[in-house]
């Protein structure tokens, strides 16, 4: 652990999309969950890795808890205030001090902007530099991200998918955030590129004693940069705990599946692993199942995880799940 300064408080966090009918007179006829009750604390200088099959609602957690999207209820302290109560330029201040990397480095950048314009635009934006100084900064930070600062005066189509996540990254850097959502930054990347932005989101970390919250689904990468791991399921996190602790005694059975498929590269131990096959589907984020989320594909469900929500607790020092029967595995 580096630090045991909370940066960032999540608490109850909800956020539903509401599924409209009708064409001139519309009314609420259902919700998607897409988070539901979600709780969690980011220490300064760490880096919190979440996890979580496609659609299980990590995205939408970054992006709620930047205000991109306004939470339906909950609260989002960052450095001890309420983000979810601020509103206009309160909140405008604040958004400086974090920013986002988005997942598709081909639609995240605006292909009309030249390289300088999409990078200078958050300085410009909050008053922090003007004129000779916006280019000198723009320049410093194609530096910082390892590209050539003559690349200013291109456009986004020029680069390639690594060299435009770069940008994303630079112009995330620009107004020196404390926390950065880093929302699947290397999943459209190529291999051999998604280790270079990782190590270069690490350095930068080291540099700037940057906070991060990594979202991904390649739980070997995961593994790699965070500290602490949070494993999530149609809208809840079941599992949190440091990265080790999670890869080595995983407690929550849909963290024990998602671990067994992750090879392993020795073929005498990938040879005698057991493989957990989950069955089923994932349930419809718009009717989730009573009690526990995953009780439908789990086999170890019975009648109490239909009846109740399994608590959320620390079962372990620092190592929070929520699952009935999670005492079996220690």
């Amino acid at each position: 652990m580096k630090s045991k300064k909370v940066l960032l408080r999540v608490e109850n966090l909800v956020k539903y999309f509401p599924i409209m009918q009708g064409i001139i007179i519309q009314k609420q006829v259902g919700a998607v969950h897409a988070v539901d009750d979600v709780s969690f604390d980011i220490y300064k200088g760490e880096t919190l890795g979440l996890v979580g099959e496609s659609g299980c609602g990590k995205s939408t957690t970054g992006r709620t808890i930047l205000q991109l999207y306004r939470p339906s209820s909950g609260s989002v302290h960052f450095d001890g205030k309420d983000l979810v109560q601020m509103k206009g330029e309160e909140l405008r201040k604040m958004r400086r001090k974090m920013q986002m990397v988005f997942q598709d480095p081909y639609a995240s950048l605006n292909p009309r902007m030249t390289v300088g314009e999409i990078i200078g635009e958050p300085l410009i934006i909050h008053n922090v530099a003007s004129g000779k100084e916006v280019q000198e900064r723009v320049e410093h930070l194609l530096e910082l991200v390892g590209m050539n600062p003559s690349f200013e005066n291109r456009y986004p189509h020029e680069f390639s998918g690594g060299q435009r996540q770069r940008i994303g990254v630079a112009r995330a850097l620009a107004l020196q955030p404390e926390l950065i959502v880093c929302d699947e930054p290397i999943s459209a990347l190529d291999v051999s590129i998604q280790a270079q932005v990782v190590n270069l989101l690490e350095d930068l970390q080291k540099q700037f004693n940057l906070t991060y919250l990594f979202i991904a689904h390649d739980l070997s990468m995961v593994r790699h940069i965070s500290d602490r791991v949070a494993v999530m399921y149609l809208g809840c996190i079941i599992e949190l705990t440091g990265r080790d602790e999670l890869y080595s005694y995983p407690l929550h059975p849909y963290t024990q599946a998602l671990l067994s498929a992750v090879p392993i590269p020795n073929p005498v131990i990938e040879e005698k692993r057991q493989r957990i096959l989950l069955q089923g589907d994932v349930p419809s984020p718009v009717n989730p199942p009573s009690g526990c989320r995953f009780r439908t594909r789990c086999q170890y469900a019975q009648e109490i995880c239909a009846d109740q929500k399994p608590a959320w607790r620390e079962i372990k020092p620092d190592h929070f799940v929520a699952c009935h029967f999670a005492d079996q595995w220690l």
